[in-house]
């Protein structure tokens, strides 16, 4: 009987326990900007990103970014494209970075 009810405490222990995953995105925001600097040990750049329609101003901000491999490729100068991930707990991340051509002066 005491097998028994060991198990069923585990059981209902692991039921009832709250998972620990990372937000899962909620919305996506396509971004064009010009980075300003890297932080390899934060994992973020500074990036100058033009106007977010329906999200945010032209504006100059820290994006954390969660691909190693994605800021290696980061300079200061660059131009990028890329998408700004949303949780809805109001975190965000930067991915799908891709160095562009600058945009042409006017």
């Amino acid at each position: 009987m005491k097998p028994f009810f060991l198990f069923a405490t585990l059981c209902l222990s692991l039921a009832c326990a709250h998972p620990t995953a990372k937000p899962i995105p909620q919305k996506h925001y396509p971004l064009t900007g010009k980075v300003i600097s890297v932080d390899a040990k934060d994992r973020t750049a500074a990036i100058d990103a033009e106007a977010i329609p329906q999200f945010m101003e032209a504006m100059t901000m820290d994006y954390p970014i969660q691909s190693k491999k994605e800021l290696a490729t980061l300079h200061p100068g660059d131009h990028i494209s890329a998408t700004v991930d949303v949780n809805e707990d109001g975190s965000y991340t930067l991915s799908h970075i891709r160095i562009v051509p600058a945009p042409a002066k006017k």
